[in-house]
């Protein structure tokens, strides 16, 4: 899609713009609270470009640093979400050609590196689209985390114990098949780093190992053997023996004769 023909007359950013956002921060397995706050970013920056007449055609970081200036009563927590999350944002109508990308030579070092990994993944290591978008959102999470003001990164943005302390920050309270996902995604990423001559050595051992339960939930059947030995361990010889043994003599069907 060309960025001159999804130009609105009257500024602002259309709803199904912000709506695919969020779609996208779904695939990657974002629960729905955090879409709820995510989406307040996009939503109240539309808005202040819709009084500003403000076009996509002319959306770049610029727009976002001056939008993020006007947020001097805005408090603190709202400002940092709301950061990160209008830079994943831009990021997004880039990669969709809804908004122009900029000139190699007005990138950040921040955006040359997370395209060199994009086109790493794509070209290197044949990724589909769908494992891109998700890789993408997770890496760009991390380069926003430890970027400077003017798009440079952080001294020690590359080292074990960053990259190990952002894992163990943004896996916190997230479901186990969150964790697998940022896990790898940063592990390829340590790859990628130490590939292009970012990093003295490889990182990839610098992220712990993510624990897959084995029968982590409860089966959906048991055997005829099972449920003959689960009834057979209840104590009948007790009052409350005598209940679990009926009580499971219900549980394993209405009728239950014992082989004998």
């Amino acid at each position: 899609m060309n960025a001159t023909r999804t130009v609105s007359e009257s500024g602002g950013l259309p709803d199904h713009h912000i709506d695919a956002f969020l779609d996208r921060l779904r695939t990657a397995h974002y629960s729905e609270v955090s879409l709820r706050k995510k989406r307040r970013a996009p939503c109240a920056f539309s808005g202040w470009m819709k009084n500003r007449n403000i076009d996509l055609i002319d959306l770049d970081e610029s727009v976002t640093a001056r939008f993020m200036n006007r947020m001097i009563d805005a408090s603190r927590d709202r400002v940092q979400r709301a950061r990160p999350t209008l830079r994943q944002f831009l990021a997004y109508l880039r990669a969709e050609a809804i908004v122009c990308s900029p000139t190699l030579g007005g990138r950040s070092k921040i955006a040359r590196i997370y395209r060199r990994y994009l086109d790493h993944l794509r070209q290197d290591r044949g990724l589909a689209k769908n494992s891109l978008l998700v890789y993408g959102l997770f890496i760009r999470d991390f380069l926003d985390s430890h970027s400077a003001d003017d798009g440079s990164i952080l001294p020690d943005a590359f080292c074990a114990v960053t990259i190990r302390d952002h894992f163990l920050a943004y896996s916190k309270g997230r479901s186990a098949e969150y964790t697998r996902l940022i896990a790898v995604t940063l592990r390829s990423f340590c790859r990628f780093l130490f590939l292009r001559g970012n990093t003295a050595r490889d990182l990839y051992e610098s992220l712990p190992a993510v624990r897959e339960w084995r029968q982590s939930t409860v089966p959906t059947f048991l055997t005829r053997e099972q449920q003959e030995a689960l009834i057979a361990s209840a104590d009948r010889s007790t009052p409350t023996g005598c209940r679990d043994y009926a009580i499971l003599l219900l549980l394993g069907g209405s009728v239950y004769v014992p082989e004998k």
